[in-house]
């Protein structure tokens, strides 16, 4: 009878640990954020295949080899693949149930990413503040769309992000909180696999055109 009663109040605990309407994480859920980055691929793939046909398209204008800033995008390359790491970090202390931790490496993956997205913002607004605007060419319309979307993702991100730290402090690492984490490494190594294709595509190869 004892073992009966301790199995109830350990589904008890369980099931209040879980927020209103919330149902208790399953594979399902990491199944969900699977197929949701694999419709996320489409759309770059998409993306991609825009870039390469437009992407010699100058209209008489500037060139990549005009505007783009290899330094500037090393640095901001840098910054995006060393959050992967530090979230990789992160991961390995939510393994350990060390939430002071676990939140602090989240924070550093955070603010390398806002220096990402401020770094690229910054591109933007100099080719723009130069006259290469959208409009200006095919080359610039197929580029801004490709790599704002990405910023654009990287942004969503760093929302998800945060959110996610204040729910740990509310709730500490309990197994919902855990699976979120883990789709958002998921989602935050995609986009670092995402910016290495653009880096190469876009800037090294735009660079021999």
């Amino acid at each position: 009878m004892s073992t009966n009663v301790d199995t109830a109040q350990d589904e008890a605990v369980a099931f209040y640990d879980l927020e209103p309407h919330e149902h208790p994480p399953h594979a399902s859920t990491m199944l969900g954020f699977w197929l949701y980055l694999m419709s996320d691929c489409l759309i770059f793939a998409t993306l991609f295949a825009i870039y390469g046909v437009l992407g010699g398209n100058f209209a008489a204008g500037p060139s990549p080899a005009d505007l783009f800033n290899l330094p500037l995008v090393a640095v901001s390359t840098t910054a995006l693949l060393l959050s992967s790491i530090t979230y990789g970090f992160a991961m390995l202390e939510m393994e350990q149930n060390k939430r002071g931790t676990t939140q602090l490496w989240l924070a550093i993956t955070g603010l390398l990413g806002a220096v990402f997205l401020a770094l690229t913002l910054y591109e933007f607004y100099h080719m723009i503040h130069e006259g290469a605007v959208p409009q200006r060419s095919a080359f610039l319309s197929s580029f801004f769309v490709l790599v704002g979307t990405h910023a654009l993702h990287v942004t969503f991100g760093i929302i998800w992000l945060v959110t996610l730290m204040v729910q740990i402090g509310q709730r500490g690492l309990v197994p919902a909180n855990q699976v979120r984490v883990q789709c958002l490494s998921m989602f935050w190594h995609f986009l670092d696999v995402i910016w290495i294709g653009v880096f190469t595509v876009v800037y090294l190869m735009g660079m021999l055109r």
